[in-house]
Formats: structure tokens, C-alpha cells, sequence
């Protein structure tokens, strides 16, 4: 196994290098968390099974037109950490860079827009972004 959860996205990803891996930084790549290690460590495997279940029913019951998740995968904030404009006019991030969230994109249909999903164990975030995350809007964003 070279994941703590056993789904080997260390395998996948370019920056292992950098990070260190999920194994030997104990669940924390970049010096941040990941979602799906520290779930493991506090109640196994079938735990993490049930988190990702779980995060799915909730995303889907948030009734976004066109919004129908099936999977969840893992991915570095730095990836997927867009930066939206309020309508104050300022700027925010609201994922942290170095931790590791469960993720999806899906295609609105008819559209060259996209909505991006990144939920861990304390928010749930649904944007929609054109090609390459330009122009991001914020959809949903709430505590869990």
C-alpha cells in the first residue's frame, strides 16, 4: 500500500517528490492534511467507505440542476483552490492549498461551463468555472 487509504493517488500524482508521500508524512502531504488519511486513522477503512458515501448523498440532495455526483477523488487544494470575486469586489480563496480534498468536476450540459466539487469533513463547496477555472462563481458553500 503507498496510501494510508489504500487508493494509491500518490502513485498518480507528479509532485510525490515534493510532498514527501502519504505514508511516510503521515497523511500530510505539503506539510497540510489529507481528508482521506486522517479519516482513516480515526476509524478505519470502512470508515473512510462510509465518508465518501456519505458526502455524495449530500452534494446530490443539494438539488443543483444537472448536479449528479458518483465518485469523489482526491486531490491537492493547490489543484483546485480558485480565486472568486465577491460582490464587494474582493478576492478570496476558500480551500487551502497544501490539504487534500475529496473532488469532481462535471460538465453542464449545453454549456462550456463546468461545476467543481471540493468537500472535506467540515465543508462542502460547488462552483462553476469556464475552460481552465476562468471565471469561477461560487454556488454552494457551507458548513457541514
Amino acid at each position: 500500500m503507498l496510501s494510508i487509504c489504500g487508493l494509491d493517488c500518490c502513485g498518480e500524482c507528479n509532485k510525490k517528490n515534493d510532498c514527501g508521500g502519504c505514508v511516510k508524512t503521515d497523511g500530510h502531504p505539503f506539510g497540510g492534511t489529507c481528508v482521506a488519511a486522517e479519516c482513516v486513522k480515526r476509524e478505519g477503512l470502512d470508515g473512510l467507505k462510509k465518508m465518501k458515501e456519505m458526502l455524495i448523498e449530500e452534494l446530490n440532495a443539494l438539488g443543483i440542476q444537472n448536479l449528479q455526483l458518483k465518485d469523489l477523488n482526491l486531490m491537492n487544494g493547490f489543484y483546485v483552490n480558485l480565486e472568486y470575486t465577491l460582490t464587494n469586489g474582493q478576492s478570496v480563496k476558500l480551500l487551502e492549498d497544501n490539504r487534500v480534498y475529496w473532488v469532481n468536476q462535471i460538465e453542464i450540459p449545453g454549456s462550456d461551463r463546468c461545476y467543481g466539487i471540493a468537500a472535506d469533513d467540515k465543508y462542502l463547496l460547488v462552483c462553476e468555472y469556464g475552460c481552465n477555472g476562468t471565471e469561477p462563481q461560487i454556488v454552494v458553500y457551507k458548513k457541514r
